[in-house]
């Protein structure tokens, strides 16, 4: 009742390599202590994204066999993790050296680079099997940008030290769970997907079962407690990264990826599904 449908670990001979390098990735960022800023948070889109379009490549069974267990939930994150960990290693050192601006550059790029080529392959799959359909993915995202940007305005409004201390890392947590629910709910309401998460479908189906589901269909519930809920996080985590910044976003930037992720997931699967 928890777990999504499709949650599956891999056998232990590639889990558990997996978590060393994992493990050795976050002691050796540990002892390193890089700054983590918003311009930080923002440097790591790319690769939330990137963890998205690994996982539409696995429902579309592009791995070798071998190792399709690795892109599947939960550790496509795992090995997402490993290589943007890598990445900002990589980054640290060049800054280091002098031969990078800023950490953040080497990672935004680095990472941009790798969502691009994978979202190119996505994307020439479904051309090539004519299933290649943008339109409500791109409505999906241009709605939930302006629930998101009311949202914050709003929260600006009302609770400004909230929003002035979460900063960007904050408006990106309230923007990846609204893309979460908007693009869940038109997938379910209009593009007629299913939802793998149980507490996310029964959501939906409450929805669906008031009397507004005629008109404005069953999602609108599930966007209302997802904006809301990212709202409540944020505002939680004032204090937090208040007292301890470089904690506090970093726990905040993977809040930001757990409704990001998924929702990036649904907008690449619909265009090519």
């Amino acid at each position: 009742m928890v777990l999504p449908e499709g949650f599956m670990l891999p056998p232990w001979y590639l889990l558990v390599p997996i978590l060393v390098v994992l493990a050795g990735v976050i002691a050796l960022l540990w002892a390193l202590e890089p700054p983590v800023t918003d311009q930080t948070v923002l440097a790591f889109v790319p690769w939330m994204m990137f963890g998205s379009a690994l996982h539409v490549l696995h429902r579309f069974e592009a791995y070798p066999d071998q190792l399709e267990l690795l892109f599947a939930t939960p550790t496509v994150y795992l090995v997402t993790a490993v290589i943007a960990g890598v990445s900002w290693i990589i980054g640290i050192f060049l800054y280091a050296g002098g031969l990078q601006a800023t950490i953040e550059r080497f990672v935004g790029i680095a990472g941009t680079a790798f969502f691009t080529v994978f979202t190119m392959i996505i994307l020439n799959i479904g051309w090539t099997e004519e299933t290649f359909e943008p339109f409500w993915p791109v409505i999906s995202v241009v709605v939930a940008g302006v629930v998101a940007a009311i949202a914050w305005v709003a929260l600006s409004l009302w609770f400004t030290d909230v929003a002035a201390t979460t900063g960007a890392t904050g408006a990106l947590v309230v923007f990846g769970h609204t893309l979460d629910g908007v693009s869940t709910a038109i997938g379910f309401d209009v593009v007629g997907a299913g939802e793998d998460v149980p507490l996310s479908r029964l959501l939906l189906e409450a929805g669906e079962s008031l009397p507004t589901a005629e008109y404005i269909g069953a999602g609108w519930l599930f966007i209302l407690v997802k904006v809301v809920l990212a709202l409540v996080i944020v505002g939680l985590f004032r204090e937090y990264v208040e007292e301890r910044p470089q904690q506090g976003r970093t726990v905040l930037a993977l809040v930001a990826a757990i409704g990001l992720g998924p929702g990036v997931h649904n907008v690449l699967l619909f265009i090519v599904t």
